[in-house]
């Protein structure tokens, strides 16, 4: 089935030059009619083994990174005050930096909980996610009822839970269409990108009226999941108590320096991650019309290698993520192999870029502002600058 297949999948680009929607010879657009194979038939050339889930080795990392995060923690907090001031200057951004990004390696884990990928167990999953992403100040069920939303309509441009481009350019994106006014965007999205979906949902789905993940009464919530979503906000408020009652204990010069300033970092990594996994200016997004789950998921993720001490510290969840979007139950330790069964097969409906996270951050700012629809396929929209409005 294998050689059948990819001798199917033959896709012949043909570069078109329009008038409204120019083509870059440099970037391959990915294709944009249904897949030549079916989701069964990409299940059946994945190793059984890759399907199971082991709790001890999904505790296993999980014990990796709060022993990490620990072990940072303790040479932060007992060596750092003792150096010079001199050298702190460097080595508290070195803890930020360390502590924040291994964290973010932590919440990932706490997202494979959302999916049911760490156990066997749901109660288990739950538990464990909503711990850690308490611990982070998100509210656990309402961001997995999003998510899963999210992995449901990849690439839609009415149902997508996030990352739902605008059809139109702001007047703040005109403004900031320069590279100085570009960093500053990069700064926003990476500082408070992630709080401001969760309390106003930007960059998300277009509700008729707000959608917050901490109220219970948001659009995106089910009436049945509405309990949850208070145990959510109470999650979180338990853990906003305890770090007011360490600012009043230890000031909040120190609370900043130990948990603030890692989060931020944190925070940085979540946006930056999800962003590149699904922006890009060869990727496609489609009305309901045009749209087919397998086809959006493939065409609307791409795949970005960090690098193997960041692949390894994020679990590999940005270097592999395509075929977590199509079987994300699989954990994360056997993404890699699922990935390789697969490449020969998808062919061109695989996408990955390994550009450095802040060259490429750059390029989705700049060329990544609006969509507009194909001339010649309706309900298929690409990305495109405001560079590309004066050609």
């Amino acid at each position: 089935m294998g050689v059948n297949m990819l001798s199917a999948i033959g896709y012949e680009f043909k570069p078109q030059i329009k008038e409204k929607v120019p083509w870059r010879p440099h970037k391959k657009r990915a294709p944009t009619t249904k897949p030549p194979f079916t989701l069964g038939e990409l299940k059946a050339l994945i190793p059984q083994h890759c399907f199971e889930r082991s709790l001890p080795r999904s505790l296993y990392y999980l014990v990796r990174d709060l022993v990490l995060l620990s072990a940072f923690y303790h040479v932060a907090d007992t060596y750092i005050p003792l150096l010079a001031w001199p050298l702190q200057w460097v080595a508290w951004p070195a803890y930020w930096v360390a502590a924040g990004s291994v964290g973010f390696g932590l919440w990932f884990l706490g997202h494979e909980c959302a999916h049911g990928a760490f156990s066997a167990h749901a109660w288990l999953n739950d538990t464990i996610g909503f711990v850690v992403f308490s611990c982070v100040a998100v509210p656990y069920f309402p961001w997995q009822c999003g998510h899963v939303k999210h992995h449901a309509n990849t690439g839609t441009l009415e149902r997508d839970e996030v990352f739902v481009p605008k059809q139109k350019p702001s007047r703040s994106k005109r403004f900031l269409n320069n590279p100085l006014g570009r960093i500053l965007i990069i700064l926003l999205m990476l500082t408070i990108g992630f709080p401001a979906y969760l309390l106003f949902n930007t960059s998300g789905r277009r509700y008729p009226r707000r959608n917050n993940h901490f109220s219970p009464f948001s659009p995106m919530i089910p009436r049945r999941m509405r309990p949850w979503v208070l145990l959510s906000d109470a999650g979180v408020l338990a853990v906003l108590a305890a770090l007011a009652w360490l600012a009043h204990s230890h000031g909040i010069a120190w609370l900043v320096a130990r948990y603030w300033a890692p989060y931020t970092v944190l925070n940085a990594w979540l946006v930056c991650t999800s962003v590149l996994n699904h922006s890009h200016p060869a990727l496609a997004h489609y009305d309901e019309g045009a749209w087919d789950w397998l086809l959006g998921t493939l065409t609307c993720t791409m795949d970005r290698d960090f690098g193997p001490l960041l692949n390894w510290v994020f679990h590999d969840g940005q270097n592999v993520h395509t075929v977590h979007h199509v079987f994300p139950r699989i954990p994360h330790y056997h993404l890699r192999e699922v990935t390789e069964a697969l490449k020969p097969v998808l062919g061109e409906y695989y996408h990955s870029d390994a550009t450095p996270p802040h060259r490429a951050l750059y390029q989705v700012v700049k060329e990544c502002v609006f969509v507009r629809e194909d001339l010649d396929q309706r309900g298929v929209y690409w990305y495109e600058g405001l560079f590309d409005m004066m050609m």
